[in-house]
């Protein structure tokens, strides 16, 4: 049986142990790399990238795929757009990014694509589990889309105060969120069929 690479929601100790003593290096190096001055200015590296791959990978989207280097790739994503929330938070937004939606629940989306293809109503997916899917896929977008979905749509706020938490203009925020959500929609099919793109 080939092995299976986990990620949300661990709470095992010597599970943990084992993500961070497998994966934790490698991504700090790349965050290092693509990240530098963000975290230079935040502070140790290190702990602050260890700080958000352990959140990511105790309360983040939980997946599992059997591709070493997918799970790496999406583990860094969300690491540094985590590290990029964080750095928006201290520096620039400066207030508590508290979601109303979005919370984890128990599902874990299987990312690898079935062997064939598979047409019969019973598998759609649950309610629970497109939302899984959702929010997997809004950690991957980019920042910008990112931001302004989850201001809208976890927060709830009028296009006018994102406006003002992002420095623009409200009906600039009302067309970046009309652009997001087919990006979003995009980002979610893509998953679904094994691409991380």
């Amino acid at each position: 049986m080939s092995e299976r690479f986990h990620a949300g929601r661990a709470d095992d100790p010597a599970v943990l142990e084992e993500l961070v003593r497998e994966h934790l290096p490698w991504i700090e190096t790349q965050v290092r790399q693509r990240l530098g001055n963000i975290v230079r200015e935040d502070g140790d590296t290190h702990d602050l990238v260890q700080e958000a791959f352990l959140e990511v990978i105790t309360h983040g989207p939980s997946f599992t795929t059997g591709d070493r280097q997918r799970f790496q790739n999406l583990l860094l994503r969300i690491v540094e757009n985590n590290i990029r929330d964080r750095y928006r938070r201290l520096h620039r937004l400066k207030r508590d990014r508290r979601r109303h939606a979005g919370q984890a629940t128990d599902s874990i989306l299987e990312l690898d694509p079935p062997a064939r293809s598979v047409t019969t109503p019973s598998v759609y997916a649950s309610e629970t589990e497109r939302r899984e899917w959702v929010l997997l896929a809004v950690e991957l977008l980019e920042p910008e889309d990112r931001d302004v979905i989850r201001l809208r749509d976890w927060e709830e706020l009028e296009f006018e105060r994102i406006g003002e938490l992002l420095r623009i203009s409200g009906e600039a925020a009302r067309k970046r969120y009309h652009r997001a959500l087919p990006r979003l929609a995009t980002k979610v099919l893509d998953l679904r069929r094994g691409s991380d793109r």
